[in-house]
């Protein structure tokens, strides 16, 4: 009797592992409700799966520097934001302030520098072209992910977006329909690695540990923006702006190397992962099935409230984000009239606050959990902490511009408190939908993204139409747009599995 038990047992445990493997566990039954292994506490320290978030936040920390890096290299790429624009019109030299002081030329600048005469408007549009590419593959790339595993699908992403920022200043010299292409290009790539990694928590993430290693992972996000603000404005001056791009798309190409060595898709098929920490991950995800062979029930999550207050929500903070990552330094430097180089340290500030409060809010939504917390009210409180303070700071920003001071310090608080959001609303899908998880992911980052693209365009347009009141239509129109979001998310957010998402068992007559 005791040699059957222990057969049976051996049996749910392999069928488990095998669920894991997004490769071979696509011919597999899905596993049972009643299938239940005791879970044993593996150590976090130096464990595998904490190893995978680390390398995760790196890729992540590279996704975004790639990204932003536009965003810093501006102040020295246009010599003008005042004068109509021109498509296709540079030159070489000491380019003058962007605000039309050649008394204020950054002087440590290369000679060979070329510059750009681009208005706001213009500008608005270059920075918004790569959230057309994300928007594309943001949805797509976490159902990917979920079908052929995230190693490839993110390492895949590294690599394009790394030889594309490589390639930048050439299309940029050649002229703003190139680059603009080019910045599609990239979005498509970057909308790959950030959509596709989600994927892997659905394997390596024990449910009570899932906000802290997503945590980890995504605060990777924010020190990528904090060191590509921080390092260029320094390279900008002291080697041209051009650097800045050759440098952070070389670091891209070493990334998607480590990536491919040491990025395994889940417990059951990494090499090196302790057995006690391997059964205890699998154990512990034992009873969340593996969606390979159902269908994604489209028509019901297009009816479903908690999915579109999500999805709302998101995209209502990611306004509110995208407004600080892409307007501190040209806020900074505008109403303060600073160097490139210092607009850089200043613009920086808010992401290192940012990316402690993300880990800390991370391990403080874990610790909620175990003190028998509802999981949807862990889930709302860091929304709307999210949210509210981080919008207030932002619309009360204008008033204070004469105090140098207070105006950076609600600048940092309001980057730094808005990502508590991260242990909150952007990882509910899974809590909602675990087994489509992926691809919901993907897809409420893909509507989020749209943010990315209407913001800086509205802003662009507001700035350029009303100089003395720009920046206080800007914020105004963040906070209300930020304020409707996380209203609809307290009446519709839920944090139960939906109908939808459960298992449908078919029986054979």
């Amino acid at each position: 009797v005791r040699g059957e038990k222990q057969t049976s047992e051996e049996k749910n445990t392999v069928t488990t592992m095998t669920e894991l493997s997004p490769t071979a566990g696509k011919n597999s039954q899905d596993i049972q409700g009643d299938e239940k292994l005791s879970p044993r506490k593996a150590p976090s320290i130096c464990s595998t799966r904490y190893g995978i978030a680390f390398i995760v936040h790196l890729c992540n920390f590279i996704i975004m520097a790639q990204n932003i890096i536009m965003n810093i290299t501006m102040v020295a790429m246009v010599n003008n934001t005042s004068h109509q624009p021109s498509f296709n019109d540079s030159t070489e030299g000491l380019p003058v302030d962007s605000f039309g002081d050649p008394n204020n030329s950054p002087k440590s600048l290369p000679a060979r520098a070329p510059v750009y005469d681009w208005n706001p408007q213009i500008q608005g549009i270059i920075f918004s072209a790569i959230n057309y590419g994300m928007i594309l593959t943001l949805a797509p790339s976490g159902y990917l992910a979920g079908r052929v595993g995230t190693k490839r699908v993110v390492g895949a992403a590294l690599l394009g977006s790394s030889l594309l920022v490589l390639f930048t200043p050439l299309a940029a010299d050649f002229g703003l329909v190139f680059l603009i292409a080019t910045r599609i290009l990239q979005g498509i790539s970057l909308g790959l690695g950030y959509g596709g990694q989600f994927a892997i928590w659905e394997r390596w993430s024990p449910p009570h540990e899932r906000s802290r290693l997503c945590g980890i992972a995504v605060s990777g996000l924010l020190l990528g923006t904090c060191i590509a603000i921080l390092l260029g404005g320094i390279i900008s001056q002291t080697l041209g702006w051009p650097s800045v791009f050759y440098i952070f798309g070389g670091f891209g190409c070493i990334c998607f190397l480590l990536w491919c060595v040491l990025v395994y898709d889940d417990p059951v098929t990494h090499p090196w992962i302790n057995i006690t920490e391997k059964e205890y991950i699998i154990s512990s995800l034992a009873q969340q099935v593996n969606s390979t062979k159902q269908p994604l029930p489209i028509k019901a999550m297009v009816r479903s409230l908690p999915l579109w207050s999500m999805c709302v929500c998101c995209f209502s903070h990611q306004w509110l984000i995208n407004i600080i990552i892409i307007y501190a330094p040209t806020y900074i430097s505008s109403v303060f009239n600073i160097d490139i180089k210092n607009s850089g340290f200043l613009s920086a500030l808010p992401f290192i606050i940012a990316w402690v409060i993300c880990l800390l809010g991370s391990y403080l939504a874990d610790f909620l959990l175990t003190k028998n917390f509802r999981l949807v009210t862990v889930r709302k409180i860091a929304t709307v902490l999210g949210n509210v303070p981080s919008s207030t700071f932002l619309l009360v920003l204008p008033f204070v511009a004469s105090n140098y001071i207070i105006a950076v310090s609600l600048l940092t608080l309001s980057c730094g408190l808005g990502l508590l959001c991260q242990p909150g609303v952007y990882i509910n899908a899974l809590d909602i939908a675990p087994r489509h998880s992926s691809f919901l992911m993907g897809a409420s980052r893909a509507f989020a993204q749209i943010s990315a693209v209407l913001a800086p365009t509205v802003s662009g347009f507001l700035l350029s139409q009303d100089p003395e009141f720009g920046w206080r239509n800007v914020f105004s129109l963040s906070f209300v747009i930020n304020t409707l979001g996380l209203i609809f998310y307290l009446i519709f957010g839920k944090a139960e599995v939906q109908d939808w998402a459960k298992e449908r068992k078919l029986t054979h007559l």
